[in-house]
């Protein structure tokens, strides 16, 4: 089993079902996107470059979505806190996800990788397209 499998097993309902949901729409983002461990935590990548990280938070018990470049992004709910360059949405686990919300942050913050505006390393590109085709 995967660590990110693993990482959503361990968790308990309803932070578990509200995780899984909000890695089932990143992942729908864009066919580039995928999830990895990293730092302990669900990170998911566009073409092997971080973009996004999911946990629930120690302190709150609350889930959360973790926006790399945050600071380049503006949506309710999104803060920065002490935090330089990332930003973190908190969600209510038993309340409906901001679905069309989660979409057009997440299509905005993967548009700073397409358009070249945050660049992707070549060889990070190249790893990424040689292990894509081995699926």
């Amino acid at each position: 089993m995967k660590q990110v499998d693993a990482y959503f097993q361990q968790l308990t309902e309803p932070n578990k079902s509200c995780l899984l949901a909000l890695q089932s729409i990143i992942l729908q983002q864009d066919p580039d996107v995928t999830a990895e461990w990293k730092y302990a935590m669900p990170m998911y990548c566009y073409k092997g470059k971080m973009f996004c990280f999911i946990r629930v938070d120690s302190k709150s018990q609350l889930p959360y979505i973790g926006m790399v470049e945050g600071k380049r992004l503006n949506y309710p709910g999104l803060e920065q806190g002490d935090r330089a360059r990332m930003k973190i949405m908190t969600f209510d686990p038993g309340a409906d996800l901001p679905a069309d919300v989660l979409h057009e942050m997440l299509n905005e913050a993967l548009d700073f990788y397409r358009k070249g505006i945050i660049k992707i390393e070549k060889e990070k590109l190249n790893q990424h397209t040689r292990r894509a085709g081995k699926r």
